[in-house]
C-alpha cells in the first residue's frame, strides 16, 4: 500500500515541482495538499500542469490537516515551517524545503532569518562529503525529520566540497558568482521580478554578503573539514525561468595540480547517480538539467590566478528542492534513493 503524503504550500513553485515529482512516484500517494491565501480553490486552477491531481482541493495549511499521513513535505516561507512541525508526530516523516531547520547556529539564523528559532534538522544533501569521509546520506537514513537545503547552497557546495574534503583548496578566499532563475524567489507578485522588468536583463542582490544562503554555505564547507570558511556570494538574477549557473573559485594549495583536482572530483562523485562531473575542457549548461534531479559540474584551474574554477548548473526546482526533497526522503525511508527521480532533464 502506497504511503500518504501531504504537501503544504502546494498552490506555490516548490509546492508544484513537489507534486510534479511526486504525483509519478510508485511508493506515495498524495492525499493532501494545503495552501494559505489559496485554501479552498481546487489544486488544478492553482498548478494546472498538474492534471494528475485534478481531483484535489487545497485546504488550510495548519498541523490538524496535515496530521495522520505518513509523510509531510513543507514548501512555506521562512518563519512559517517550525510552527508547524513541532505539533506533528515524532512518527511521521516530515520534510522541509524551507529554511527553518537548516542552520545549526541560532546567531547565524537571529543575523540573516530572524524570529523564533527552531534547531537543525537532518540535513538533506545526501551527496555532501563530510570531514570524516562519509557523505551526508550516512545521516539521513532512518530520520524522521529533514531541512532540504537551499537552492544557491546546493550548487556551490556540490561544487567545491570535494576539494575541501581533499585538502586541495583553501577555504579563506571563496568567490561564488550565480546566475539563477526567479522561480527561486517564489510565486508572490513583486515587481523586480515582473516579465517586463526581467527580460532583456540582468541585475543582482543580496550582495554585499547579505543574501540567506551564506551562513549554510560556510555551515558546509566546515562539515566538510574547512576552517575559517570565508564567501564572497553574488546572485545574479537572470532572465531564465527556473536553473541556476554557479561559478565558484577559490585558491589552490601549494603545489596542487589539475590532476589532482580532478581526481578528487571524479572519487567523489564517480558512483552518484545525480551529480556528475564533466570530462576535461566541458562546462554545464543549465537547459541540460531542466526537469532532471542532477547536478553538473565542470572544473578548470586558472594557472596565472592560483585558483580552481568549479562551474556548477543545476535546476532550482528540482535539485536545489524538490528532488532532494524526495531523494532524501526516499533515503530515510529504505527505498530506493532514485525511486520517482531522473537524472534526465528536458529538451530543447
Amino acid at each position: 500500500m502506497p504511503l500518504s503524503v501531504a504537501v503544504a504550500g502546494a498552490s506555490g513553485y516548490a509546492g508544484g515541482e513537489l507534486l510534479r515529482l511526486l504525483s509519478a512516484h510508485p511508493e506515495f500517494e498524495v492525499t493532501t495538499v494545503t495552501a494559505f491565501t489559496n485554501a479552498g480553490v481546487p489544486l488544478i486552477a492553482a498548478q494546472p500542469h498538474l492534471r494528475s491531481l485534478a481531483h484535489l482541493t487545497l485546504v488550510e495549511t495548519n498541523a490538524a490537516n496535515l496530521s495522520g499521513h505518513d509523510v509531510v513535505f513543507l514548501a512555506l516561507p521562512h518563519g512559517k515551517s517550525g510552527e508547524i512541525t513541532a505539533q506533528l508526530d515524532e512518527g511521521t516523516l516530515v520534510v522541509d524545503c524551507g529554511a527553518d531547520h537548516r542552520l545549526t547556529d541560532e546567531a547565524d539564523w537571529a543575523s540573516f532569518y530572524g524570529g523564533d528559532f527552531y534547531g537543525a534538522w537532518t540535513y538533506g544533501l545526501p551527496e555532501m562529503l563530510r570531514a570524516s569521509s562519509t557523505k551526508q546520506r550516512d545521516e539521513i537514513v532512518g530520520t524522521r525529520r529533514i531541512a532540504v537545503p537551499g537552492c544557491n547552497v546546493t550548487a556551490i557546495t556540490l561544487g567545491l566540497a570535494p576539494g575541501v574534503a581533499s585538502g586541495l583548496v583553501e577555504v579563506d578566499d571563496i568567490v561564488a558568482v550565480l546566475a539563477v532563475g526567479p522561480s527561486g524567489a517564489g510565486k508572490a507578485l513583486k515587481p523586480h521580478l515582473l516579465a517586463s522588468e526581467l527580460m532583456g536583463s540582468a541585475s543582482v542582490y543580496g550582495v554585499g554578503g547579505s543574501h540567506r544562503h551564506v551562513p549554510e554555505v560556510q555551515q558546509n564547507l566546515r562539515a566538510a573539514g574547512g576552517s575559517d570558511v570565508r564567501l564572497s556570494f553574488t546572485p545574479v538574477l537572470v532572465p531564465m525561468a527556473r536553473g541556476i549557473l554557479a561559478t565558484t573559485t577559490a585558491r589552490l594549495a601549494p603545489g596542487v595540480t589539475e590532476a589532482d583536482l580532478r581526481t578528487a572530483w571524479e572519487l567523489a562523485y564517480a558512483d552518484e547517480p545525480f551529480v556528475h562531473l564533466l570530462p576535461a575542457g566541458e562546462f554545464p549548461r543549465v537547459a541540460d538539467t531542466l526537469g532532471a534531479n542532477s547536478a553538473l559540474i565542470g572544473l578548470a584551474v586558472d594557472e596565472a590566478a592560483g585558483r580552481v574554477v568549479v562551474v556548477t548548473a543545476l535546476d532550482n526546482l528540482v535539485k536545489g528542492t524538490a528532488g532532494a526533497a524526495v531523494q532524501s526522503a526516499n533515503i530515510a525511508l529504505g527505498l530506493a534513493e532514485t525511486l520517482g527521480l531522473t537524472a534526465d532533464g528536458v529538451a530543447p
